[in-house]
């Protein structure tokens, strides 16, 4: 009698097994655990592993590759923040310079046009118009400058904030799966613990 029921859970293991490989080749062929996204690889370690009733069995190895590239993925994220965050801060102290600069040249400008006689421009004499428009144009190059320096600022700071949202989502998702692996493992070590106990009273 032991014998039959043994034989009968073997063979609808089986059925089941071959049954689920037959419907998801298709969508495994397109799935690696060595390429794609990290979502694309939880899948794939999902999907190729055993089940046991509403457990899976998965491979240590399989574990061991997802979580160094998992880490892998979050250092090149890491990576990328760092050197944001250094472009980042270079470029607001490009920007205070500009400011200093443009300060300092509308300073000059000031003391130029109170100075009505003197039409000197680095030891260079010119005219009131051409002397004006030099002075007003080395003031437009450094504002458009600034403003390019400050969108640039606002560009980098955006891709911060985003590659901290990605970091956050990316962090929270492995934990996620890191628990759930750890919850389905010991599901199945239970499992085949009270079937082993079955079989020893048997």
């Amino acid at each position: 009698m032991k014998f039959f029921k043994t034989l009968l859970f073997t063979a609808l293991t089986l059925f089941v097994f071959n049954n689920s490989n037959a419907q998801n080749s298709d969508d495994d062929e397109k799935l690696s655990l060595n390429s794609g996204t990290i979502d694309n690889q939880f899948e794939y370690v999902i999907r190729r592993s055993n089940s046991w009733q509403d457990y899976k069995t998965v491979k240590k190895t399989w574990l061991y590759t997802l979580k160094a590239h998992t880490i892998d993925s979050l250092n090149a994220v890491r990576k990328d923040l760092v050197d944001t965050q250094a472009v980042v801060e270079t470029q607001a102290k490009e920007i205070e310079d500009l400011k200093a600069n443009l300060s300092n040249t509308k300073t000059n400008l000031d003391d130029t046009i109170a100075e009505k006689d003197s039409m000197e421009l680095f030891g260079i004499p010119m005219t009131k118009p051409n002397y004006s428009l030099t002075l007003w144009s080395i003031v437009g190059i450094l504002a458009i400058l600034l403003l390019f320096f400050v969108y640039k600022y606002r560009n980098s700071n955006a891709i911060t904030k985003q590659s901290n949202k990605s970091l956050a989502e990316i962090e929270e998702e492995f934990e996620e799966h890191r628990r759930n692996a750890l919850e389905r493992e010991q599901k199945v070590r239970r499992q085949l613990q009270d079937m082993i106990n079955e079989q020893k009273k048997s």
